[in-house]
């Protein structure tokens, strides 16, 4: 019997630059999504699910069925759509377990006394190791912190003769572009580098999906800037080829850091996300609202 084929179609939000995705086997097949952005315009206050519409559409037209919603980590660039696919799609909301920790420390920028901090706002919660089955493609969660203290890889073993392939969220970028910040809250760049040489030393022949590419072009033609190989990381990312160490990526990327902005949507996205894509509570007038932390980050 043939195993199927591996499909990933990448889909592109321009305002947020990122990238997410749907991992299936062909029409009908149990299907993951990964990353998927909730449309916030922040001069008015207005969410809108376009580009979280754009992958029901797809997911229906394919006769998918939506087993996993996958979180790499509580994004600082863009709020969740999870919640929504759940209501449209069914599945689970997945992240690693350290989004406990995460929860922690942003309860108290953002005061949030009222906010679990045990990841209960999540369905599933993985550990270094665990695995999900999507038909015949197990998915192997990767613990790579350093970005931010919870990142997850997400390792999706293939059939034989297909190259594996890993989704590792905002942990690398573009070879041309190198590697996530390390500054946020509970950010490390000395785990950053052994995460990243964790990624390199899967096969040469693995498929990295990133979550943001900056380049001109991308909107065009997403799946020409989403991947590249785990040999083409090691001949040419700029942070970490093979031959930086430690010590030089750790002086680069922390002397890199300070000349950074903040993301423009940090704030309002963070306290959504670590609630898996929920509003705050509406208040007694049935409004959201979001709060900002003044001279704190």
């Amino acid at each position: 019997m043939t195993t199927p084929a591996t499909h990933i179609t990448a889909f592109f939000d321009s305002y947020s630059s990122t990238f997410s995705y749907v991992l299936d086997q062909g029409p009908g097949s149990a299907c993951a999504i990964i990353d998927p952005v909730l449309d916030y315009e922040p001069k008015s206050g207005r969410t809108s699910t376009d580009s979280a519409e754009q992958l029901v559409q797809f997911v229906r037209e394919r006769q998918l069925q939506l087993h996993y919603i996958l979180e790499t980590h509580a994004h600082a660039d863009h709020l969740s759509s999870a919640p929504w696919l759940r209501q449209q799609l069914g599945g689970q909301i997945v992240i690693g377990q350290p989004i406990t920790t995460v929860q922690k420390t942003f309860s108290g920028i953002y005061n949030l006394k009222d906010l679990a901090l045990d990841g209960s706002q999540f369905d599933l919660l993985l550990s270094e190791g665990d695995s999900l089955q999507l038909g015949s493609l197990r998915i192997e969660a990767m613990h790579v912190p350093g970005h931010t203290p919870a990142d997850m890889a997400y390792h999706v073993i293939t059939a034989a003769g297909e190259a594996d392939l890993v989704f590792v969220g905002d942990t690398l970028f573009a070879p041309d572009a190198g590697t996530a910040r390390c500054d946020f809250p509970g950010g490390n760049a000395h785990q950053m580098f052994h995460s990243v040489r964790r990624l390199l030393s899967l096969p040469a022949d693995t498929r990295i999906f990133l979550c943001h590419n900056y380049a001109e072009g991308v909107t065009a033609d997403p799946a020409a800037f989403c991947e590249h190989t785990v040999a083409e990381h090691k001949a040419g990312n700029i942070h970490v080829h093979d031959g930086i160490s430690e010590e030089a990526f750790v002086s680069m990327r922390t002397a890199r850091d300070k000349t950074l902005d903040m993301p423009k949507l940090i704030l309002p996205a963070v306290q959504v996300n670590i609630r898996a894509g929920q509003l705050p509570p509406a208040e007694d007038n049935g409004t959201h609202y979001l709060k900002i932390p003044l001279n704190v980050l």
